[in-house]
């Protein structure tokens, strides 16, 4: 039995409610983690392996621990190589410098702007250097997205590399096949779209000046069945909780708000089980967008999809697949409204699908470079049982807006709201107690700096009436007699 710690947020087959997820934190902040970690989950569901995920938790105290219980670490990352994740990084090399089983590091990549400027990195290139050098000490090469990554990691001296794309993409397998239902995108078209909104987390960004909304809001007048397909944790807890903006005449331009269309009008829904959103997406007709996950879960389900790329990340998986997309800086300002159909019509899927099989076979043998079991190999299923054991798990359907009332969830939303009300008095409480310490502090402080300046008052003072009296010293009688008693010596040539 081969044991393996796999990187993940929980089991594909393992069921958890909106409040768990929200809790937890079970989609490391974004679904696309769904995708990569279960299409990992895949590969290595043979017969004789034994998967465990870690849950994203990486505590280097634990490394003893691992290298008893498992033979491999398994590690599906993403855009790991950002200033923004420094601190998990360096975690993750913390934890990988103990261990002393294998680990096997997929897809991970390098973040910056679609110009593949490196200079972004430079923050965290030390962690970068000491992560891929701890990793290939313990495996043959490093699985990287793209033509990027591996001209980065090259740059800093590791020709380890491997050009793997994202494992998301090999869920079907050998097999990827989209097909356009029609010729045109008319009004009635299904449209999932997929939008990230601007970041500081994002080097190199260009998505922030307002076209994405233009075009969101223009889509959005001139299909009536188009859905939003949100994906971060934050859409999550929006969806969830709710907020107060209606109330409070508050707006945004982006869906960050109850008040904005895509959430008054019902139309934003969000999956945390990677069956149940590729399912979703098999009902649309189009997807377009710039979460590069949101558009392979379209890819997956067979239905057509254009990525708006707007840095490193989504340009090299891009151009790696061959997968349709522009970049936002090259979106035309007119008629934003009719893009989605322009997109829809201009995208060609057939060099994505002729080269698929050729970089499947490139994952396999790097599979098999690791010493991976995996469901691929020729005396395996393919993924067959796992994919008739996952059908058999009645995932949750996807979140919508909650409008009130009781959904199941009620009794947690009253029981988190009591525990956050004694954490925000507990809170407050310390801040009340920290505040009266440093007023303390600053009265003791105040008092010994009152003291100091009148310390140096009287010094002042002191020093002043010693001055004084030295010259009251230098005028004595004597002084003034020797004096003039030497003045006449000198008038009378008895001193020189």
């Amino acid at each position: 039995m081969t044991r393996v710690l796999l990187r993940a947020g929980r089991s594909p087959f393992t069921l958890a409610s909106p409040s768990e997820v929200v809790q937890r934190n079970l989609i490391a902040t974004n679904t696309g983690n769904l995708l990569f970690s279960d299409a990992v989950w895949k590969f290595l569901s043979t017969p004789g392996t034994e998967i465990t995920p870690n849950r994203y938790r990486v505590d280097p105290g634990e490394a003893e621990r691992i290298n008893d219980e498992y033979d491999v670490f398994v590690v599906p990352l993403a855009n790991a190589f950002r200033p923004s994740f420094r601190r998990h990084l360096k975690n993750l090399g913390d934890l990988v410098e103990r261990l002393t089983i294998p680990v096997v590091v997929f897809g991970v990549g390098a973040q910056s702007g679609v110009d593949y400027d490196p200079a972004p990195m430079a923050p965290v290139e030390e962690e970068v250097r000491r992560f891929c050098s701890l990793v290939l000490d313990r495996s043959p090469s490093i699985g990287v997205r793209g033509e990027f990554t591996e001209r980065y990691l090259k740059g800093l001296g590791f020709n380890d590399v491997e050009v793997i794309g994202c494992p998301s993409m090999f869920m079907n397998g050998r097999d990827l096949v989209v097909h356009k239902k029609s010729g045109t995108l008319d009004a009635s078209a299904r449209i999932a779209v997929n939008v990230s909104f601007p970041s500081g987390n994002i080097p190199g960004s260009t998505i922030g000046d307002g076209v994405i909304n233009r075009l969101v809001d223009a889509a959005l007048d001139r299909y009536p069945d188009l859905v939003y397909m949100a994906q971060e944790l934050k859409d999550l807890e929006l969806l969830y909780w709710g907020d107060v903006s209606e109330a409070a005449g508050e707006s945004d331009p982006v869906p960050s708000l109850r008040t904005h269309r895509l959430l008054s009008e019902d139309r934003t829904r969000l999956y945390y089980d990677s069956p149940v959103w590729v399912d979703a997406l098999r009902e649309r007709d189009f997807a377009f967008g710039t979460r590069i996950h949101g558009n392979v879960a379209a890819l997956l389900a067979g239905t057509p999809a254009v990525v708006l790329c707007h840095d490193s990340r989504t340009l090299e998986l891009c151009r790696y697949f061959d997968i349709p997309h522009r970049i936002v800086d090259d979106l035309p300002e007119e008629d934003l409204g009719g893009l989605p159909a322009r997109l829809y019509e201009e995208a060609d899927f057939s060099a994505m699908a002729d080269g698929h099989g050729e970089r499947f076979d490139r994952l396999v043998s790097f599979l098999d470079r690791h010493g991976l079991d995996h469901v691929h190999r020729p005396d395996r299923d393919g993924g067959l049982a796992f994919e008739a054991r996952l059908a058999q798990v009645r995932h949750h359907p996807g979140v919508g807006a909650w409008r009130g009332g009781d959904d199941g969830d009620l009794g947690y939303r009253m029981a988190w709201l009591r525990e956050a009300d004694k954490r925000g008095r507990a809170r407050a409480a310390a801040a009340e107690a920290e505040v009266r310490k440093l007023t303390r502090r600053v009265a003791a402080l105040e008092g010994e700096a009152k003291r100091t300046r009148d310390l140096a008052e009287e010094l002042a003072r002191t020093s002043k009436r010693l001055e004084g009296l030295e010259g009251a010293a230098a005028e004595t009688p004597y002084r003034r007699l020797r004096r003039s008693g030497g003045r006449a010596l000198r008038r009378l040539g008895l001193r020189g």
